[in-house]
């Protein structure tokens, strides 16, 4: 899903330094929090309520169309997609869980296998999504771990600030590295490891920007795995709404 990553620093192991000396790169707390000032300038992103309408593609030509609403303060989570011309829809509200295809409650054992029609995947999905659509402000969470000092590095060509990020062992096990642009702070990307040292997981890259009523969002996320540039996939975020 992506061009060819070009890093030029070290890893944010902390083993080296970018072109710039240690003195004069920011402490990652800093940079994250000027992120969030950038991408939600009114605070708002965990105080309102929001409906994404996206568009995934995917290499063999496929798109599904699906639509998210969700809402930070309460934990609420709707989804509207397309699934080989099957609608389905899932709501997660105050420990509820619904889930209708093609527009009905009932479906057959054979479509829940084949669809992943569970309670257990609506709330991977909403983990999933919000999480990706929440950063930078996602990084605020409880459970995340922020290494101290950022990196001066590079990022599809573009001078940024690294922040290595880990998690507690009941929050995740990945470790994911984030990129910022070292003039505006605006998130330039990310990739995350299951296993570093085997150079696995994806990295992602961000095209273009969505702002509405304060809110800034990247546009389009593209895809590609670290072993071999595969390309995987581009979310594209059609439309934002910020609810009442």
């Amino acid at each position: 899903m992506r061009p060819l990553v070009v890093l030029l620093c070290v890893s944010a192991a902390g083993l080296g330094i970018g072109s710039r000396e240690v003195s004069a790169q920011p402490p990652a707390t800093t940079v994250l929090e000027r992120s969030i000032a950038y991408h939600d300038s009114q605070g708002r992103w965990q105080q309102s309520a929001f409906s994404l309408q996206l568009s995934e593609s995917r290499p063999d030509g496929s798109k599904r169309s699906t639509r998210l609403s969700f809402d930070n303060g309460t934990g609420f989570f709707e989804i509207h997609t397309t699934r080989e011309g099957a609608a389905i829809e899932g709501v997660l509200s105050a420990g509820d869980c619904t889930l209708r295809f093609r527009g009905s409650s009932e479906f057959s054992d054979e479509e829940r296998e084949k669809y992943r029609l569970t309670c257990e995947r609506l709330a991977w999905l909403r983990n999933y999504y919000t999480y990706l659509w929440s950063l930078p402000m996602k990084l605020r969470d409880p459970g995340t771990r922020i290494d101290p000092q950022a990196v001066d590095s590079q990022y599809q060509d573009k001078q940024v600030w690294e922040v290595r990020v880990t998690y507690d062992e009941s929050v995740g096990k990945d470790t994911w590295y984030f990129y910022f642009d070292q003039e505006t702070y605006a998130l330039a990307g990310y990739r995350f490891y299951h296993d570093e040292a085997k150079r696995d997981g994806e990295y992602i890259v961000l095209e273009g920007e969505t702002e509405i009523e304060g809110i800034k969002l990247p546009s389009a996320r593209a895809w590609y795995t670290h072993a071999d540039d595969e390309y995987l996939g581009t979310d594209t975020l059609v439309s934002l709404e910020v609810r009442p």
